[in-house]
């Protein structure tokens, strides 16, 4: 167990990797909306696994969907 006095940072993180279909079930978006959104630069992009395979940081994920929160809900009192 960490220290409570210890931030987090990328160097102290745990990282998490998501692959595409759990980074799917979790945003609600499909594939092709999700690569549109990395090729647009609206949506985190992944990192290469291996060959053949990427996955998301799960913490960028949850940033991105704070952020959607976020601006839906000023979007909200602006009306």
């Amino acid at each position: 167990m960490r220290a409570s006095s210890e931030t987090a940072s990328p160097e102290n993180a745990e990282l998490k990797i998501l692959r595409r279909k759990q980074v799917e079930d979790r945003v609600g978006l499909s594939c092709s909306t999700i690569y549109a959104g990395v090729a647009a630069g609206t949506f985190p992009k992944p990192i290469q696994l291996g060959a053949q395979s990427v996955g998301w940081l799960a913490s960028e994920i949850d940033a991105w969907l704070r952020e959607r929160v976020a601006a839906s809900r000023s979007a909200e009192g602006q009306s």
